[in-house]
């Protein structure tokens, strides 16, 4: 789609510093494609190589490249910098960025870059790894592995975050305010929603006008999530056995389409996503184009 740039940070105080050199050069989260570890903790981000071109990349764009990287390296998903100065920062991406040792400091180094571009989180490439998600207040401070509690898949709401279960069909939810309650994710989660279409295995990357699509092994579900914590609504319901999921999608235009391999727990071997649909097509007119796609062996 576009021509990419790779910077090599051997320790999280260069990304810090290569970050704000990168956005003198014009970068913003917009720009962020791609931020993985390799097992030595050492980080690589991508970026595009017009960085002048960074303002007209959407989402669904990024969801749609192929990883620059080469080598055994373990990516990023999205990194949220929470509401406040207390609730902290959470991240999702592959769970062996744990073995890394560097995964939070950079973590809160790219949370801390956000800020200063007034931004609340940043959502990068899709890449296929067991999917993991974490939570701390600070790089110095204690990091709990949400994905150790069951929660996967962490999306941030208007009043906290979403996560799906492994393994079920039900999605929770932990309102900022139990949040800071406890001073850790791990108590205050309540069940909002079942599925009726098995197990939940993927749950869309951003919420986009109260909506939230979500991946299960029968079918497509689209939810409104303007009532919580009270309530999450169905909106649209598309049963099919495809091996299909939503990872995100572009404003007023079309979804963001990955495949993969259908999991009790997950859906597994993800690809880059494709961009499927019109700015007019809903949830529920995705099927025959997604029917028509053909899936890798």
């Amino acid at each position: 789609m576009f021509a990419t740039r790779v910077y090599h940070y051997r320790d999280p105080a260069a990304v810090i510093l290569g970050l704000k050199e990168l956005r003198k050069q014009g970068l913003t989260p917009r720009g962020l494609l791609f931020v993985a570890l390799d097992p030595r903790g050492e980080t690589n981000i991508a970026v595009p190589e017009d960085l002048d071109a960074v303002a007209s990349i959407r989402v669904g764009d990024k969801l749609s490249l192929v990883s620059p990287f080469e080598g055994r390296l373990f990516h990023f998903d999205a990194v949220h910098r929470l509401p406040g100065s207390t609730l902290g920062v959470l991240w999702n991406g592959d769970r062996r960025l744990s073995d890394t040792g560097s995964a939070p400091e950079v973590a809160c180094a790219i949370s801390e870059w956000l800020k200063g571009s007034s931004a609340k989180n940043v959502f990068l490439g899709c890449t296929p790894h067991v999917p993991g998600s974490w939570w701390t207040v600070d790089h110095l401070s204690t990091v709990t592995e949400l994905h150790a509690l069951g929660y996967l898949d962490c999306v941030v709401t208007s009043h906290g975050i979403l996560a799906r279960k492994i393994d079920s069909a039900q999605l929770y939810h932990l309102e900022f305010q139990a949040l800071a309650q406890h001073g850790s994710p791990t108590e205050g989660w309540t069940e909002v929603f079942t599925s009726e279409l098995g197990n939940i295995l993927l749950v869309e990357r951003r919420v986009l006008g109260y909506r939230l699509v979500i991946t299960c092994e029968r079918g497509l579900v689209e939810i409104d999530v303007s009532h919580l914590p009270d309530l999450v609504i169905e909106t649209a319901r598309v049963p099919m056995r495809s091996g299909f999921g939503v990872v995100g999608r572009i404003d007023n235009g079309a979804f963001a389409v990955t495949s993969g391999t259908v999991e009790p727990w997950g859906l597994t071997n993800m690809s880059p996503a494709m961009l499927v649909g019109s700015p007019t097509e809903s949830l529920l007119e995705l099927p025959k184009t997604l029917r028509a796609m053909p899936l890798d062996d």
